[in-house]
């Protein structure tokens, strides 16, 4: 009955994607890697791009990490542009070239999590795995029933039961497409149950419960990070320095940085503040911009560049933002 009604849903309300109906597990692949962090609408234009930069698993992997961060730049979450490069090196390596299709293998890819897998083994090889995602999780814990937590692992064990259940016997990719897009643009945190066609079996609909299903109960703390960061100008010159280490923006770009355990008071040369929220860290960027006679001396990891080839190199949402406001000919 559920998954009847769902299809029927599904077939007049449907959404138009770019990489809807792909069964090539490379497209597959990199659309779901992208939509790990990402809104539908924003990442529609960097799929384009980076298929077009990377037509296929050989290409993506013999390119320059730069090429590919430079490629993701404004996706944010750049650890997914490494893991990806990474895991198109795995797959030259250890399988050929050829794309796993074996959900086992296809999860041992770097950056590769239970629900990607199960992505890319129902819509590129129509292999009966859930696409468990927070879509999914709201619409089964409202229409079965589930109260306890969805952040414990036994809670999405749970619910990834049911959805194999219901998937079985049906078109893999068609039961997770049509999980996406109800969870998407019906069943929402805030949904329209009116227009549900779910809501007469629907246990949240039935007991009053749309707003307390799904339950989840997960506390993150956010680390306060605190930077100071400066454009020095020399003839038409500045500096940059390679982030290197187990940190944010890995082997990404910025002007000379300075870490501070608190806010530090705005001094000369002062332009702007810029803020970003990261998953578990609150950044806050103080950006100097320092007219000089002679840039000062470069230390490991910094290099010279004219500020027009600024756009070549991989930068962090921060620089990209400053850059773009301050410097829009760039």
């Amino acid at each position: 009955m559920f998954a009847q009604t769902l299809f029927s849903w599904y077939d007049d309300h449907q959404r138009d994607l770019p990489w809807r109906g792909e069964q090539d597990p490379y497209k597959v692949w990199v659309s779901e890697i992208i939509l790990q962090q990402t809104r539908v609408q924003q990442g529609w234009d960097y799929y384009h791009r980076f298929i077009e930069t990377f037509p296929n698993v050989q290409a993506l992997a013999e390119a320059d990490e730069q090429v590919v961060l430079r490629v993701w730049q404004g996706l944010g979450y750049y650890s997914r542009a490494r893991n990806i490069h990474f895991a198109a090196k795995q797959i030259m390596n250890d399988f050929g070239g050829q794309f796993p299709n074996r959900y086992e293998d296809i999860r041992s890819l770097k950056g590769v999590g239970d629900y990607t897998a199960a992505a890319i083994a129902a819509f590129a090889f129509g292999l009966p795995y859930p696409a468990v995602d927070g879509n999914m999780m709201r619409v089964i814990s409202r229409y079965f029933g589930i109260r306890e937590n969805i952040a414990l692992p036994k809670t999405r064990k749970e619910i990834t039961n049911i959805a194999t259940q219901e998937l079985a016997d049906h078109d893999p990719a068609k039961f997770n497409q049509a999980m996406m897009d109800f969870g998407s643009t019906q069943c929402t945190p805030a949904p329209n149950c009116e227009e549900c066609p779910m809501r007469r079996q629907c246990y949240a609909f039935q007991n009053e419960l749309t707003a307390v299903l799904p339950v989840k109960i997960q506390k993150i703390t956010k680390k306060n990070r605190y930077f100071q960061l400066t454009m020095f100008i020399a003839n038409e010159k500045t500096i940059l320095e390679k982030r290197v280490g187990n940190d944010i923006w890995r082997n990404m770009y910025q002007f000379p940085l300075k870490e501070f355990d608190t806010p530090q008071p705005q001094g000369e040369h002062f332009v702007i503040t810029i803020h970003e929220t990261l998953t578990h860290q609150q950044l806050q960027a103080d950006l100097y911009v320092i007219p000089c006679k002679k840039l000062p001396k470069t230390i490991e990891n910094q290099e010279i560049v004219a500020i027009d080839k600024l756009s070549q190199y991989p930068m962090p949402k921060i620089m990209t933002q400053f850059l773009k406001n301050h410097f829009p000919t760039l």
